[in-house]
């Protein structure tokens, strides 16, 4: 019992991580319609359109995706093909959840994560700004949600497997309704 207590405080705190994601990708999402629509508004009834807000538009999306990810996971919300996997039994559908984190999911966050590094760092150091004229400074700060976003995803990714262990421990339905969600269902 002590290591699915365990399991499970370990799983709300990554849930609660995911969560204030989530959240802080709700407001950038917010802000992006608030840019998209001052941006259209100049644009076609002023006459003045700014590359600095188109570029606005494209980071914001960028950061709704990538810090988004990891609560869509949490939530259970990511797009799979249900035809097979809604009629198994919660102890399979563990398994499968297991396999599909630990041989794509994790993977795939660690190749991002090794790949996005050395640009980062490098926008960084060059304190690049964007190419075009008036476009937007800090480039690398944009940047660097790409490795954010997916390091949210891996940990979330974690609390995933740990959910999926207990239900493979536990044996019932009703672990696989607790999730790693940090909300009561």
């Amino acid at each position: 019992m002590l290591r699915m207590d365990a399991l499970r405080q370990f799983e709300q705190v990554i849930g609660k991580v995911s969560g204030a994601a989530g959240w802080l990708a709700g407001c950038l999402c917010l802000l992006m319609i608030a840019v998209v629509f001052i941006d259209v508004v100049s644009r076609y009834a002023f006459d003045s359109g700014s590359i600095a807000m188109q570029e606005l538009e494209w980071h914001l999306f960028a950061a709704v995706f990538l810090l988004g990810a990891a609560y869509t996971m949490r939530e259970d919300a990511n797009v799979r093909v249900d035809v097979f996997y809604t009629k198994m039994s919660p102890g399979r559908k563990a398994i499968v959840d297991i396999l599909g984190t630990v041989f794509f999911v994790i993977p795939m966050c660690s190749l991002i994560l090794w790949s996005a590094y050395d640009p980062v760092i490098y926008s960084y150091q060059l304190s690049e700004v964007s190419m075009d004229p008036g476009g937007l400074p800090y480039r690398f700060a944009f940047k660097a949600l790409l490795p954010i976003g997916y390091f949210l995803v891996m940990l979330q990714s974690l609390a995933v497997i740990s959910k999926n262990i207990r239900i493979l421990l536990a044996g019932s339905d009703t672990e696989r309704l607790s999730g790693c969600s940090d909300k009561k269902k």
